[in-house]
């Protein structure tokens, strides 16, 4: 029972939560790819064998596979699910150029890559949107209703009452806005305006490092002021504001997730927070049982999240080939075929090493490594 019951709680949410993002990104290469007349022989969910399938009057096969840690669409030129050109390019007739992939302007080429991670991104603002018009956004007034002793809001003398104009000139609306800032600015001056009593006060507040530690072990310095407030409200908004909402929250998460992946490249943030499909099915799992609104949100951010990492410029990613496309527009014509073949063994050798890096994060945070350990001792 207890096996099944995981099974139910971890495995169906993950597979679930993680088929459709993979859909809606392959639905994203695919649509485009369509329009701009492409004959595409494959549309799977997961790698691996066929489970089952059908093949639409266009052509398509469309499919799930046994392995639903992925998807790919293959369209007519590619010799494989990466898009690698098939030998048979410069053979081919006039009829069949019309509909290959790999005859396309590159124009054309760039937006059928582009589409996959843009829909993405599009995803997750129509996730966001719903909420907010259907359930609402958390919304707290920029207004300090208590300020801890000895902190660094009482050394500034800000007080109850008082509300956030600005912090560094950056207009604060939501006293979210303002944690967001201040956590990223431990130790860091920043200039404030606070409206207190019908005037306006300059003020410099430092924020104080604080070092938190999540429920992986992992430790992060993040700053505190040392204030609260008691006003948390939910606002449903109508659907263009509900939508103009999403996309700043979509904006702001997509800039945390690279500032996070830019801190762990410099060494300033620790590798331990890479989390691989272990660790993304366990918080799918958790968040699933919280219900369905956090489970809409915590696909949102995955959402983003796959739509930045398949732009990343790895070759066998999406973001690998429109760099490739990058140099073909700059040197007029394509790069090598012995030197795409070359990368994309190299990209595929780096996602490979991160997913194994990731996994073996997963493992260890998940004290399995530490299980096994016991086990042999």
């Amino acid at each position: 029972m207890d096996i099944f019951s995981g099974f139910l709680n971890y495995v169906v949410p993950f597979v679930l939560v993680l088929s459709i993002l993979v859909f809606v990104h392959e639905l994203g290469h695919y649509l485009v790819a369509r329009w701009n007349g492409v004959k595409v022989e494959t549309f799977s969910i997961g790698f691996g064998p066929e489970i089952f399938g059908w093949t639409a009057k266009s052509g398509t096969r469309w499919k799930v596979s046994a392995v639903p840690l992925g998807g790919f669409v293959k369209m007519y030129g590619d010799a494989d699910p990466a898009s690698t050109p098939g030998a048979e390019l410069e053979q081919m007739t006039a009829e069949q150029k019309a509909v290959s992939f790999h005859h396309k302007r590159l124009g054309q080429r760039a937006a059928i890559v582009a589409a996959g991670p843009g829909v993405n991104f599009l995803f997750a603002i129509l996730l966001l949107s719903g909420l907010y018009a259907i359930v609402g956004q958390p919304f707290t007034p920029a207004v300090v209703d208590e300020v801890v002793a000895g902190s660094a809001a009482a050394q500034a003398d800000l007080r109850g009452g008082d509300r956030v104009v600005s912090v560094d000139g950056k207009e604060i609306s939501r006293f979210e806005e303002l944690q967001r800032v201040v956590q990223d600015r431990p130790g860091q001056p920043l200039a404030v305006v606070v409206e207190r009593g019908g005037q306006q006060l300059d003020m410099t507040l430092t924020p104080q490092p604080h070092v938190l530690t999540d429920r992986f072990g992992n430790e992060r310095t993040v700053g505190r002021l040392g204030v609260q407030s008691n006003q948390l409200q939910t606002v449903r908004h109508d659907p263009f504001t509900a939508v103009w909402q999403a996309t700043k929250e979509t904006v702001f998460l997509t800039g945390v997730t690279l500032k996070a992946v830019g801190q762990i490249i410099v060494g300033t943030r620790s590798t331990d927070e890479l989390g691989g499909p272990l660790r993304i099915g366990q918080m799918s799992g958790e968040v699933a049982q919280g219900g369905i609104v956090p489970l809409i949100w915590f696909m949102a951010i995955l959402s983003i999240n796959l739509g930045l990492i398949n732009l990343f410029p790895i070759p066998v990613l999406d973001g690998g080939h429109l760099l490739f496309y990058a140099a073909e527009a700059v040197r007029g014509k394509p790069l090598g075929q012995r030197v795409q073949e070359y990368a994309s063994m190299a990209g595929l050798a780096l996602v490979v090493a991160l997913m194994v890096f990731a996994t073996w994060n997963d493992l260890v945070q998940l004290r399995v490594v530490e299980f096994l350990g016991s086990l042999i001792g």
